[in-house]
């Protein structure tokens, strides 16, 4: 499947900025909020090291995981272990998921979504999560709209992160390609670990953002075959969007 791939020094770095618990615009809470009443299995995809699926482990949710990332899954597992927890782990490709449950919520919160790349990938993406749902299951995730960088050569200000060991890294990122007419851009991430003042390690990644419409993913998802779509904005559910929006939560329901 055609999106980011995170290599050991963009887990380090991702491990940093985004603890396990740790909200982002409320979304945690907003994910919660809405699974709290669910009866059987949730699935988080796209999980990473378990910014979200932990918490809501521990406040009881039957929750498995699953991420195309195997230095991602490692992470998560370690963190799972230091508190004594344990769930479901799988290393799947979304376009190909084959998953032995089926699922009353699937949710794939910090717009993830958004980093398949291909749309055609997107939508075989989605047809698969479609068929891992039970019916009367939701679909639950969000989406947001990219920035307005859109000339290719770009380079964002040099980021730095100070990491626990006394390590630092710091990061690159350059924008290379952007399609307006496929709505896709594509920047590359240049990690470097730094370890007394000599370079140890360096990383590239090859990072791509599609995006959508705000309505044309409720096409899509009725084109799939979801029903009874409800479109929140910033993580109030039943708000509507407008311009001013910085996310849009989408929940679908397989009949």
């Amino acid at each position: 499947m055609s999106f980011s791939f995170y290599g050991e020094l963009c887990t380090e770095v991702y491990d940093l900025t985004k603890k396990v618990g740790q909200s982002i615009n409320g979304d945690l809470e907003y994910y919660y909020s809405r699974l709290k009443q669910t009866e059987g299995k949730i699935l988080e995809v796209m999980a990473g090291s378990g910014r979200v699926t932990i918490p809501l482990l521990e406040k009881g949710l039957n929750i498995e995981g699953t991420d195309y990332s195997s230095q991602m899954l490692a992470s998560c597992r370690n963190r799972l272990a230091e508190r004594g927890l344990h769930a479901n782990l799988y290393e799947a490709d979304l376009q190909k998921l084959s998953l032995p449950h089926k699922y009353a919520a699937i949710i794939i919160p910090a717009g993830s979504f958004l980093l398949i790349e291909d749309r055609e990938q997107s939508l075989q993406a989605l047809k698969r999560l479609y068929d891992h749902l039970l019916p009367g299951g939701r679909l639950i995730l969000d989406l947001f709209l990219p920035d307005n960088q859109f000339e290719a050569g770009q380079t964002s200000p040099i980021s730095t992160y100070h990491m626990p060991d006394g390590d630092m890294i710091t990061m690159e990122s350059t924008l290379v390609e952007t399609s307006f007419f496929h709505q896709y851009k594509v920047s590359y991430l240049k990690y470097e670990k730094w370890r007394e003042g000599a370079l140890i390690q360096t990383e590239l990644q090859r990072f791509a953002l599609r995006w959508y419409g705000v309505e044309e993913f409720k096409l899509l998802l009725e084109h799939i075959g979801f029903q009874d779509i409800v479109i929140s904005a910033d993580f109030e559910y039943g708000k509507t969007p407008d311009s001013n929006s910085e996310c849009f939560v989408y929940e679908a329901v397989k009949p």
